[in-house]
């Protein structure tokens, strides 16, 4: 019979945020934070993580704010857990692939405990979530002992669970803006099993006026050290007539960028052939909503 042996560690349950900074400051490498704790618990107890601190927010009432507003956006705190997400109507109505992208999460048990905020500050280049509020163009908002600042998701990342977040500071909630006008969106992913993690994540957002390409905004999880932005792809698009020679031209130039790897779930002569076949088929599903139903 195997028995695990758990470090000690200091826990504390603050009730501000001011609290969760002057923490984090004081303990700096050796603090975790726990919202759901789907994540960090196990990795605690399987030694991959040694904590000297664990700082639960959930007692913590502004951390679970759930909030839309037609004319600016919709925001959600960093203890809003993703069944509340997946469940949650002005996310369904105006922002449909980041409900998607939590709803094919089939774990009743990270649904109904873990947070989209900490799947974000996991920093897992696999997240089906952060290239859904990338291309939405959302934003993290960052407390720390000297206030607060925001960061656009896209870029949050600086490498493989590496993140721009100082000694001090922690993410207390995403801001997502309103969605372009006349735009269309587009979210899929590969995965070997239905409960597996993605092989590789597309998602797409487009805005069309008079059949030109405005925006553009591709997202990609799984094909480098962090999720990225396929910036090459999109200059393709922009100021552009919207055709399906377009559309392949930028599908292939969003390999441009990656750097996808060999593992037990995928090649990455996979992963190279796949990202072009689902941006191309993103696209198209995208363009076509944006023209209102028309295919491209």
């Amino acid at each position: 019979m195997s028995s695990i042996h758990l470090r000690e560690f200091e826990y504390f349950e603050p009730t501000t945020t001011a609290e969760v900074a002057n923490l984090l400051d004081e303990y700096g490498e050796k603090a975790q934070i726990m919202a759901g704790g789907i994540d960090l618990i196990p990795r605690i107890r399987n030694g991959s993580i040694q904590a000297d601190c664990v700082i639960s927010i959930q007692n913590i009432p502004e951390l679970k704010i759930l909030e839309y507003d037609a004319g600016k956006g919709f925001t959600f705190g960093a203890m809003v857990t993703l069944h509340t997400l997946d469940t949650c109507q002005p996310l369904k109505e105006h922002y449909p692939i980041i409900q998607q992208a939590i709803h094919q999460i089939t774990s009743v048990q990270s649904k109904y405990m873990g947070t989209a905020v900490g799947n974000l500050c996991l920093a897992t280049p696999a997240s089906d979530i952060s290239p859904v509020l990338m291309v939405h163009d959302a934003e993290v908002v960052i407390q720390g002992t000297k206030g607060t600042r925001t960061e656009k998701v896209s870029d949050f990342y600086t490498g493989y669970h590496k993140t721009t977040l100082r000694r001090d500071e922690f993410v207390s909630r995403v801001f997502v803006p309103k969605p372009l006008e006349g735009s269309g969106e587009a979210f899929l992913n590969r995965v070997r099993t239905h409960a597996d993690i993605a092989k590789i994540t597309v998602a797409v957002m487009v805005s069309v006026k008079d059949n030109i390409c405005r925006q553009a905004r591709i997202g990609l999880g799984a094909v480098a050290p962090k999720v990225i932005r396929a910036t090459t792809a999109e200059a393709v698009l922009c100021g552009q007539v919207v055709s399906r020679e377009l559309i392949q031209k930028a599908a292939e130039a969003a390999v441009n960028g990656t750097s996808p790897i060999t593992d037990f779930r995928s090649t990455r002569e996979y992963r190279l052939d796949m990202t072009q076949v689902l941006v191309g088929r993103a696209l198209e599903k995208a363009f076509e909503q944006a023209r209102g139903g028309k295919h491209v």
